[in-house]
Protein backbone atom coordinates (compact mmCIF):
# COMPACT_ATOMS: atom_id res chain seq x y z
CA UNK A 1 0.00 0.00 0.00
CA UNK A 2 1.31 3.24 -1.05
CA UNK A 3 0.68 6.28 1.94
CA UNK A 4 0.30 9.70 0.99
CA UNK A 5 0.44 12.54 3.27
CA UNK A 6 -1.36 15.71 2.16
CA UNK A 7 0.36 19.40 2.94
CA UNK A 8 -1.44 22.36 1.91
CA UNK A 9 -2.31 25.18 3.84
CA UNK A 10 -5.82 25.16 1.66
CA UNK A 11 -8.42 22.66 3.31
CA UNK A 12 -10.42 22.78 0.26
CA UNK A 13 -7.01 21.99 -1.89
CA UNK A 14 -6.41 19.19 0.58
CA UNK A 15 -10.16 17.85 0.33
CA UNK A 16 -10.02 17.41 -3.30
CA UNK A 17 -6.56 16.02 -3.89
CA UNK A 18 -7.83 13.25 -1.17
CA UNK A 19 -10.95 12.68 -3.41
CA UNK A 20 -8.66 12.40 -6.68
CA UNK A 21 -6.56 10.05 -5.62
CA UNK A 22 -10.05 7.65 -3.35
CA UNK A 23 -10.79 5.11 -4.29
CA UNK A 24 -7.59 3.55 -6.11
CA UNK A 25 -7.18 -0.16 -4.12
CA UNK A 26 -3.02 0.54 -3.63
CA UNK A 27 -3.15 4.47 -2.42
CA UNK A 28 -4.23 5.45 0.82
CA UNK A 29 -4.25 9.19 2.28
CA UNK A 30 -3.04 8.62 6.18
CA UNK A 31 -2.47 12.12 7.46
CA UNK A 32 -2.77 16.08 6.43
CA UNK A 33 -0.54 19.03 7.09
CA UNK A 34 -1.42 22.80 6.60
CA UNK A 35 2.35 24.31 7.44
CA UNK A 36 6.08 22.94 6.44
CA UNK A 37 6.16 22.30 10.69
CA UNK A 38 3.12 20.58 10.88
CA UNK A 39 3.99 18.36 7.50
CA UNK A 40 7.43 17.26 9.27
CA UNK A 41 5.35 16.39 12.69
CA UNK A 42 3.08 13.99 10.54
CA UNK A 43 6.18 12.97 8.22
CA UNK A 44 7.82 11.68 10.97
CA UNK A 45 4.87 10.17 12.77
CA UNK A 46 3.31 8.42 9.93
CA UNK A 47 6.35 7.40 7.91
CA UNK A 48 4.52 7.93 4.61
CA UNK A 49 5.69 6.67 1.51
CA UNK A 50 4.71 9.84 -0.50
CA UNK A 51 4.32 13.47 0.76
CA UNK A 52 2.04 15.96 -1.72
CA UNK A 53 4.01 18.88 -0.48
CA UNK A 54 2.49 22.90 -1.63
CA UNK A 55 5.50 25.12 -2.28
CA UNK A 56 3.96 28.44 -0.11
CA UNK A 57 3.13 27.41 3.25
CA UNK A 58 2.89 29.45 6.66
CA UNK A 59 6.56 29.70 8.26
CA UNK A 60 8.33 26.97 7.17
CA UNK A 61 8.03 26.44 2.91
CA UNK A 62 7.52 23.77 1.40
CA UNK A 63 11.25 23.62 -0.33
CA UNK A 64 12.52 23.89 3.75
CA UNK A 65 9.65 20.87 5.02
CA UNK A 66 11.37 19.13 1.93
CA UNK A 67 14.61 19.19 2.90
CA UNK A 68 14.05 18.50 6.86
CA UNK A 69 11.30 15.21 5.47
CA UNK A 70 14.01 13.85 3.66
CA UNK A 71 16.66 14.22 6.27
CA UNK A 72 14.51 12.89 9.26
CA UNK A 73 13.15 9.93 6.12
CA UNK A 74 15.26 9.56 3.50
CA UNK A 75 12.84 6.56 2.45
CA UNK A 76 10.27 8.90 2.12
CA UNK A 77 9.62 10.61 -1.84
CA UNK A 78 8.52 14.40 -1.71
CA UNK A 79 6.87 15.38 -4.94
CA UNK A 80 5.83 19.08 -5.18
CA UNK A 81 2.35 19.97 -6.06
CA UNK A 82 1.81 24.04 -6.58
CA UNK A 83 0.72 26.36 -8.77
CA UNK A 84 3.82 27.89 -9.27
CA UNK A 85 6.58 27.21 -11.71
CA UNK A 86 9.28 29.97 -11.98
CA UNK A 87 12.62 28.43 -12.63
CA UNK A 88 14.05 29.37 -9.31
CA UNK A 89 10.76 27.63 -7.38
CA UNK A 90 12.09 24.21 -9.10
CA UNK A 91 15.59 24.52 -8.83
CA UNK A 92 15.25 25.14 -5.53
CA UNK A 93 12.68 22.13 -4.98
CA UNK A 94 15.00 19.90 -7.05
CA UNK A 95 18.15 20.54 -4.86
CA UNK A 96 15.95 20.45 -1.93
CA UNK A 97 15.70 16.36 -3.01
CA UNK A 98 12.01 16.49 -4.47
CA UNK A 99 11.33 13.14 -6.42
CA UNK A 100 8.65 15.37 -8.40
CA UNK A 101 7.22 18.77 -9.68
CA UNK A 102 3.98 18.50 -10.22
CA UNK A 103 1.23 21.25 -11.28
CA UNK A 104 -2.12 21.88 -9.63
CA UNK A 105 -4.11 21.72 -13.02
CA UNK A 106 -2.37 18.34 -13.33
CA UNK A 107 -5.00 15.48 -14.75
CA UNK A 108 -6.60 13.00 -12.10
CA UNK A 109 -4.99 10.03 -13.94
CA UNK A 110 -1.24 11.66 -13.98
CA UNK A 111 -1.44 12.44 -10.17
CA UNK A 112 -2.24 8.93 -9.51
CA UNK A 113 -0.08 7.55 -12.09
CA UNK A 114 2.49 10.05 -10.56
CA UNK A 115 2.19 8.78 -7.02
CA UNK A 116 2.61 5.39 -7.72
CA UNK A 117 5.89 6.60 -10.14
CA UNK A 118 7.21 7.96 -7.10
CA UNK A 119 6.49 5.50 -4.64
CA UNK A 120 8.65 3.16 -6.80
CA UNK A 121 11.95 5.98 -6.94
CA UNK A 122 10.93 7.54 -10.34
CA UNK A 123 11.09 11.18 -10.84
CA UNK A 124 7.88 12.69 -11.45
CA UNK A 125 7.45 16.14 -13.31
CA UNK A 126 5.04 18.27 -15.13
CA UNK A 127 5.87 18.23 -18.97
CA UNK A 128 5.97 22.38 -19.00
CA UNK A 129 8.30 21.72 -15.77
CA UNK A 130 10.65 19.12 -17.89
CA UNK A 131 10.79 21.67 -20.44
CA UNK A 132 12.14 24.65 -17.78
CA UNK A 133 14.84 22.16 -16.52
CA UNK A 134 16.15 20.71 -19.54
CA UNK A 135 16.54 24.46 -21.20
CA UNK A 136 18.06 25.60 -17.53
CA UNK A 137 20.88 22.64 -17.67
CA UNK A 138 21.42 23.64 -21.70
CA UNK A 139 21.53 27.29 -20.62
CA UNK A 140 22.92 27.55 -17.61
CA UNK A 141 22.11 31.09 -15.75
CA UNK A 142 24.50 33.44 -16.92
CA UNK A 143 26.78 35.52 -14.41
CA UNK A 144 24.68 37.94 -12.38
CA UNK A 145 25.22 41.56 -14.13
CA UNK A 146 25.92 44.63 -12.08
CA UNK A 147 23.15 47.50 -11.37
CA UNK A 148 25.15 49.27 -13.99
CA UNK A 149 25.57 46.85 -16.49
CA UNK A 150 21.79 46.29 -16.60
CA UNK A 151 21.04 49.66 -16.34
CA UNK A 152 23.08 50.66 -19.49
CA UNK A 153 21.73 46.75 -21.46
CA UNK A 154 18.32 48.17 -20.66
CA UNK A 155 18.65 51.59 -22.63
CA UNK A 156 20.90 49.52 -25.31
CA UNK A 157 17.23 48.00 -25.16
CA UNK A 158 15.80 51.02 -25.77
CA UNK A 159 17.86 51.36 -29.01
CA UNK A 160 19.75 54.15 -27.34
CA UNK A 161 23.40 54.70 -28.58
CA UNK A 162 26.66 54.70 -26.52
CA UNK A 163 26.32 58.78 -26.58
CA UNK A 164 22.22 58.60 -25.68
CA UNK A 165 23.31 56.26 -23.11
CA UNK A 166 26.47 58.22 -21.65
CA UNK A 167 24.36 61.63 -21.78
CA UNK A 168 21.19 59.58 -19.26
CA UNK A 169 23.22 58.36 -17.13
CA UNK A 170 25.86 61.08 -16.24
CA UNK A 171 28.72 59.00 -17.63
CA UNK A 172 31.47 59.05 -20.29
CA UNK A 173 30.94 57.04 -23.88
CA UNK A 174 33.62 55.34 -22.47
CA UNK A 175 32.52 54.38 -19.67
CA UNK A 176 29.43 52.92 -21.24
CA UNK A 177 31.69 50.97 -23.46
CA UNK A 178 33.65 49.32 -20.59
CA UNK A 179 30.42 48.21 -18.96
CA UNK A 180 29.25 46.62 -21.96
CA UNK A 181 32.19 44.66 -22.87
CA UNK A 182 32.18 43.47 -18.99
CA UNK A 183 28.62 42.84 -19.96
CA UNK A 184 29.52 40.85 -22.97
CA UNK A 185 32.11 38.98 -21.20
CA UNK A 186 29.61 37.91 -18.65
CA UNK A 187 27.19 36.87 -20.97
CA UNK A 188 29.74 35.18 -23.88
CA UNK A 189 27.73 37.18 -26.60
CA UNK A 190 30.29 39.72 -28.69
CA UNK A 191 27.83 42.41 -29.47
CA UNK A 192 24.85 44.54 -28.14
CA UNK A 193 21.98 42.50 -29.96
CA UNK A 194 23.37 39.41 -28.64
CA UNK A 195 23.66 40.68 -24.86
CA UNK A 196 20.34 42.06 -24.66
CA UNK A 197 18.65 38.69 -25.65
CA UNK A 198 20.91 36.81 -23.63
CA UNK A 199 20.34 38.95 -20.74
CA UNK A 200 16.57 38.97 -21.24
CA UNK A 201 16.00 34.83 -22.29
CA UNK A 202 18.28 34.44 -18.63
CA UNK A 203 16.11 36.70 -16.71
CA UNK A 204 18.66 39.24 -16.12
CA UNK A 205 16.41 42.48 -17.37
Amino acid sequence: MITVLLVDDHPVVRAGVRGLLSGEPDITVVGEAASGTEALTAARALRPSVVLMDLRLPGLDGVGATAQVLAALPATRVVVLTTYETDSDILRAVEAGAAGYLLKDTSRTDLVTAVRSAARGETVLSPSVATRLLHHVRHPRAESLSAREAEVLRLVARGLSNGEIARSLHISEATVKTHLLRAFAKLGVNDRTAAVTTAMAAGLL
